[in-house]
């Protein structure tokens, strides 16, 4: 199964972080592809701290739920912390690995959904994921990252 994966960051030296992230995912996938880097400012809450993004292709037999421990794993192990306030809001994140899609089905348990519930209104995972997979479609609004793109306000999180 083909896993687009998202790796952003806004805490630190950034693009150290997001290379590390990309090495602990070749010690767990082997072989990936990734797209340039996009900044952007944060998505859902206030911070100073803009976000360095890229999209990551990974080639898996895991199953999703798998694939969503590896990522979880490799974000603990690579030292960010919550990604939450005290309030249960977003804050900054040192690392971030979202699961954007895996090929173009539908996954929705308690745990996991995919495609991600918001990639729709997220330009820095569409920008990247678009690279990557610019005939990928969404399985439920059988729409291209480009079409979602274009569905976006003007301005909508634009690179800072």
């Amino acid at each position: 199964m083909h896993y687009f994966l998202n790796i952003g960051s806004n805490l630190g030296n950034r693009k150290l972080n997001i290379s590390r992230a990309l090495r602990a995912l070749e010690e767990s996938f082997g072989y990936f592809e990734v797209s340039r880097m996009v900044e952007s400012r944060p998505w859902g809450f206030v911070s100073d701290n803009t976000f360095a993004n890229v999209a990551v292709m990974v080639i898996s037999d895991k199953q999703p739920e798998e694939v969503l421990a590896t990522v979880l794993d490799i974000e603990r192990r690579l030292g960010s912390g919550s990604h939450r306030d005290a309030c249960g809001g977003y804050a900054d994140r040192l690392i971030d690995i979202d699961i954007m899609a895996c090929d173009e089905t539908e996954v929705r348990t308690p745990e996991l959904t995919i495609p991600h519930p918001h990639l729709a209104e997220r330009r820095f995972f569409l920008e990247p994921f678009a690279e990557l997979a610019p005939r990928w479609r969404h399985p439920v609004t059988g729409l291209t990252c480009a079409e979602m793109l274009d569905t976006l306000p003007a301005g909508d999180n634009q690179p800072t």
